[in-house]
């Protein structure tokens, strides 16, 4: 397993990574793990990259969360420690132990009709391990409570923050908000890597006699049905992820913008 050497790092001891950075690293680890998954557009299978590329133990249980808002869908020990659950069994909230370097999956991701959210779930707690360990291990869990709230070395990710790696990030954003973005990001890099994801997508717009390589919504209802419906469905299927996911990496690389951002760009083209 490759190890991310980060430049710079806050003062958390949070890996300062732009999304450029995340998308390198992870076409890094992608070579190390699985070459192939880099020629050829296919699923990646989270399980078996937590377990045999990360060495990392993975478990299923009801996760407890006092604010039924915001679910937890999985969290990573970092050292041993204990978690709340549910114990279906029994109708009452349990503690139970946990070994550090554990994944735990919430079992409502694992229903059918929602492995893409279950890949990127995973794949998001991949990220954890691979950029944010020596965040909260043992010490660095002490000194990151001095720059925001106390810490456990016990990391859990709420559904707001899976699935929504094209989110606005400012530097105004806590060193625990950017360790979410950097999770969901590469969990992204690597279901779909460009290396694979940018052919695909200049293939399918020329299958649909889209030749100028994007699709500028508001302009033409057929063309937003295509960049909203038919090629995240297309992507789906391919990389095994969720719509949702599909069409956040459209936009993320690109491939589809708003009326907006596409009327600013022509503008600062104009000035020059």
């Amino acid at each position: 397993m490759i190890e991310l050497k980060a430049r710079r790092v806050d003062k958390s001891g949070t890996p300062i990574l732009s999304d450029v950075e995340i998308d390198a690293f992870a076409h890094a680890v992608l070579e190390d793990y699985r070459p192939e998954l880099l020629e050829e557009p296919g699923a990646i299978r989270f399980e078996h990259f937590l377990e045999s590329y990360l060495e990392v133990a993975v478990e299923f249980h009801d996760i407890y969360n006092e604010d039924p808002a915001r679910p937890i869908l999985a969290a990573t020990a970092f050292q041993d420690e204990r978690l709340r659950v549910f114990d279906r069994e029994n109708a009452c909230v349990s503690s139970i132990a946990v070994a550090a370097w554990t994944v735990i999956i919430d079992n409502s991701v694992m229903q059918p009709g929602k492995e893409g959210l279950a890949l990127f779930t995973g794949l998001h707690e991949g990220g954890h391990i691979m950029l944010h360990s020596r965040v909260y291990v043992s010490g660095c869990a002490n000194q990151l409570s001095l720059f925001e709230e106390a810490l456990s070395p016990i990391v859990s990710c709420h559904r707001d923050s899976i699935e929504n790696f094209a989110s606005p990030m400012s530097r105004q954003r806590s060193p625990r908000e950017w360790r979410e973005h950097h999770a969901d990001y590469f969990a992204a890099a690597l279901a779909m890597p460009n290396a694979t994801f940018k052919p695909l997508v200049h293939q399918l717009l020329r299958e649909h006699d889209v030749w100028k390589g994007k699709i500028v919504l508001g302009m033409d209802e057929d063309l937003d049905e295509l960049a909203r419906y038919i090629l995240p469905e297309h992507i789906s299927d391919i990389y095994g992820v969720s719509k949702r996911a599909a069409y956040v990496k459209l936009c993320k690389t690109g491939f589809v913008v708003d009326r907006v951002t596409q009327q600013r760009q022509e503008a600062q083209v104009a000035l020059f």
